[in-house]
């Protein structure tokens, strides 16, 4: 069982007095059932779990009335050993999607207040998608708006990764000093730190992935649990879209390396099929997103905060959300120059993915500056209240649209840069550059 943060997320919520049921949504296999049923069975005496995939005769114990008597009375005589001890149990509502009168009971539970509950839920469940069976049964199910905690959970982070390969606070802590004084790393962390950036780079942040790679250290192993991801993620296409829609999904999914293999790696409709055009593949593009598949980054008009006061709603590019599953998607073979650090033409794409990977599994919404011209600024975020242009470079390389902008500050606002790529820790003036790996740790904002 790896050390994840969501822990945190679930303890802080059992402290909190009077406390709602808990709904955690996430994409497919990123790990919210195991880790709800091992912080389960670490607080509370008494766990009762009820997976509605596995086990879908379980949704006939809410097919009738959703007060907690008749809830609890039910489920304890249709699941043997299954007992509710007032202020010691914890109820577990896994894949709460396939069940939406489960999910209207949340308020009663929440009325009662004798019985902890927590759910987990695809995002495409929870967000509203359903089969048409579904759609039938949550005819006179509602959604307890007020009454539940909704919690998003990502796959492994690039610091959760770190913890599964044995590092430990003391070495993070290190890290945070070398960037807060702004000192090189120790030239041993630096090579670890380097190797484990290039590894997390193929493997990604799937729990399943991550284990085969542990393990096994065999990238074959490791595709072989990724592709099969992606073969669920083409599943759900088929199960949760509408019939028209199907295809477009696909589609769309599947032109992302092609996307971000250009120059310009603004999201083009035409990449998807000559002559596609917004109006027939937005929704379709939308229906990905709401998945957790991917991530849009915004354009902004101006390079000033407020960043999302500023975006561009129709100009974006799009980066998957584990940079894992895009290496997998790449030709074969591409795993293995990455870890020999060849990365050939896709090596623009991988990185800025990464870093995509990295400042969205952060809670960060992502955001871009290019305007005609040729000027283009890889991400800008809010760092230290400011306004903050973040440029990715695989190995070295000259930023010189950040030149632009740091040299023009009466035009665009800029009064620091950061540079991310594979060298040490080293201040030019106004630009701090950073090691690739330190990304995780600009928390300041």
């Amino acid at each position: 069982m790896y050390k994840r943060k969501i822990e945190q997320t679930l303890s802080l919520w059992k402290a909190k007095k009077g406390h709602k049921p808990l709904v955690i949504k996430g994409c497919r296999q990123c790990g919210k059932t195991s880790s709800v049923v091992d912080f389960a069975n670490k607080n509370y005496p008494n766990v009762i779990c009820l997976n509605f995939h596995e086990h879908r005769e379980y949704k006939a114990f809410f097919a009738g009335a959703l007060d907690v008597d008749t809830l609890t009375m039910t489920v304890s005589a249709g699941i043997r050993g299954a007992r509710f001890i007032p202020g010691k149990t914890c109820l577990v509502l896994d894949e709460i999607q396939e069940c939406p009168n489960a999910r209207a009971s949340l308020k009663f539970f929440k009325l009662d207040g004798r019985y902890d509950v927590i759910c987990t839920g695809s995002l495409l469940g929870v967000n509203g998608y359903r089969t048409k069976t579904e759609q039938e049964e949550e005819e006179n199910a509602s959604v307890p708006v007020g009454f539940e905690q909704v919690v998003t959970m990502y796959p492994m982070d690039f610091e959760e990764w770190l913890w599964a390969n044995g590092i430990e606070q003391q070495h993070i802590d290190y890290l945070r000093s070398c960037l807060l004084n702004e000192t090189p790393v120790n030239e041993g962390i630096h090579q670890r730190m380097r190797e484990l950036l290039l590894r997390y780079v193929v493997v990604g942040g799937m729990p399943e992935a991550v284990t085969a790679f542990l393990e096994t250290t065999n990238m074959n192993d490791v595709l072989d649990v990724q592709h099969g991801i992606i073969e669920t993620y083409k599943a759900d296409m088929l199960k949760y879209a509408r019939q028209e829609d199907k295809s477009r999904i696909r589609e769309c999914f599947e032109s992302i390396p092609a996307q971000l293999a250009k120059e310009n790696k603004k999201f083009q409709y035409a990449v998807i099929r000559k002559g596609a055009r917004s109006s027939q593949y937005a929704g379709s593009l939308q229906w990905i997103e709401d998945a957790g598949i991917i991530h849009r980054c915004h354009n902004v008009s101006i390079t000033e905060l407020p960043l999302d006061g500023n975006a561009i709603p129709d100009v974006f590019k799009v980066y998957m959300t584990d940079i894992g599953l895009l290496v997998s998607m790449l030709e074969d073979g591409t795993a293995w120059s990455i870890l020999q650090g060849n990365l050939l033409g896709y090596k623009g794409a991988i990185f800025e993915n990464l870093a995509a990977d990295i400042l969205c599994k952060m809670g960060r919404k992502l955001y871009y500056f290019q305007k005609d011209g040729g000027l283009e600024l890889d991400f800008l975020i809010r760092y230290k209240g400011e306004c903050c242009p973040l440029e990715c470079k695989a190995r070295s390389g000259n930023a010189k649209s950040m030149q632009t902008v740091l040299k023009n500050p009466e035009h665009y606002h800029i009064q620091n840069a950061l540079k991310v790529g594979d060298y040490n820790v080293g201040r030019k003036g106004q630009l701090l550059t950073l090691p690739f790996y330190m990304l995780f740790l600009l928390t300041d904002v």
